[in-house]
């Protein structure tokens, strides 16, 4: 999330040096590492949530023996 924040903290500028250089694609291009570490940001918070499900019911079903 921090690398996200900060890639979209840094898009402003691309945008500067997309309209001088005219190159509309640039501005694209910035945006993907942005999407990029959202997503890999929601998928770990999913991983960790499911993995910590797991934790909790083999625990349980340790005590249940």
């Amino acid at each position: 999330i921090v690398i996200s924040s900060l890639y979209f903290v840094m898009l402003p500028f691309v945008y500067v040096v997309a309209e001088k250089d005219d190159a509309p694609g640039l501005i694209l291009m910035g945006m993907v590492p942005v999407f990029a570490s959202l997503v890999i940001a929601v998928f770990s918070a999913v991983l960790q949530r499911l993995l910590q499900e797991a934790i909790d019911i083999k625990s349980e079903n340790d005590l249940v023996v």
